[in-house]
């Protein structure tokens, strides 16, 4: 087995978003679905921009908020995606690097530019996402490390990614490789919407790759298409060493072969934005249990930092996080 460097290496799509504070009669006005995440050309995510108030650019993609959230929190976080070399790609770049996270996949030189999403913030906090994907459908096997795939205790991917062809070949590999080197794999389904795209390729890559799964209630539901959470909570069981469903102010649950844990969310005093919750519980999560924490105790991290987040703008700490461990350890 090599050397452990990483306790969470993540593979997702590098984005820098553009975060916007609007109305929900806008959304309505633009035949926009609350809370939803849809991909759009680049000319039709420009149109709708056009129409919004400032905005603050910020970097994001999901699972580079959550290698984010993993390195706030102390532990050792590494992050492939594919960038074009360009200024956002840049500045991707530099943010990612600067939350101490790790980041060495190669920038485009040329083709479609670094991707962008259009994240419009509602007055109670949910998040429209309005994704162009630029360079991001590039990413392909050649753009892993093998040797950091093996170094990383969980190898974290990211729903969103599984769109492209390459991009989907990379996960395969990147489960070979780690399952290989005796390491784990972690799949987040990301948005209904994906798994309303792709349920059909992610259930059997769930059933034969994936170690640990990340959804929420409306991704699990759609998952295994029934109306009861309980229901799908007992369809997931077994197929995973755990799966860890987040059910927002219900908080979440744990679900191995043998047990089912449930733990309350966390106070939050007031929804500022919503984006990037899922992002820091996972975040929380891993870097828990990659200690070896108990599934209660990285459950009620994931749970503390996803009420960090949603308590600000942006999906990345930005605070001084790392005292929530301790804090739990009383």
């Amino acid at each position: 087995m090599s050397e452990l460097k990483y306790d969470v290496l993540g593979i997702g799509n590098a984005i820098v978003d553009i975060l916007v504070q609007t109305e929900d009669d806008f959304l309505a006005e633009n035949g926009l679905t609350k809370g939803a995440m849809g991909l759009v050309s680049a000319e039709e995510q420009r149109a709708l921009y056009d129409k919004t108030g400032q905005a603050i650019e910020s970097s994001g993609g999901s699972a580079a908020n959550t290698l984010a959230g993993v390195a706030a929190l102390g532990s050792r976080a590494a992050f492939a995606g594919k960038l074009k070399d360009d200024q956002l790609g840049t500045v991707f770049a530099h943010d990612i690097r600067a939350s101490g996270v790790a980041f060495e996949t190669p920038m485009a030189a040329d083709g479609a530019p670094t991707a962008t999403c259009l994240v419009l913030i509602s007055p109670d906090g949910q998040r429209t996402m309005q994704t162009y994907l630029g360079a991001c459908v590039d990413f392909s096997p050649a753009d892993l490390d093998p040797a950091q795939v093996e170094a990383a205790q969980v190898t974290y991917l990211e729903g969103y990614l599984w769109d492209p062809d390459p991009a989907r070949e990379a996960f395969f590999q990147a489960s070979e490789i780690a399952h290989s080197a005796g390491r784990k794999v972690a799949l987040s389904l990301s948005d209904p919407f994906c798994v309303d795209r792709h349920r059909d390729g992610f259930v059997p890559f769930i059933e034969e790759h994936v170690d640990i799964l990340f959804a929420n209630e409306d991704e699990i539901l759609s998952l295994y298409q029934v109306d009861d959470f309980d229901t799908a909570a007992e369809k997931i069981r077994g197929v995973v060493d755990i799966a860890a469903l987040t059910r927002s102010e219900k908080g979440s649950v744990i679900v191995t072969a043998d047990d089912t844990v449930t733990v309350p969310a966390a106070h939050v005093e007031q929804v500022i934005d919503t984006t990037g919750a899922g992002d820091a519980y996972a975040a929380g999560f891993l870097a828990a249990h990659t200690q070896g924490r108990d599934l209660k105790t990285s459950a009620a991290l994931g749970g503390l930092l996803a009420a960090v987040i949603i308590q600000q703008i942006g999906a990345r700490p930005s605070a001084g996080v790392q005292h929530l461990l301790q804090d739990l350890d009383g």
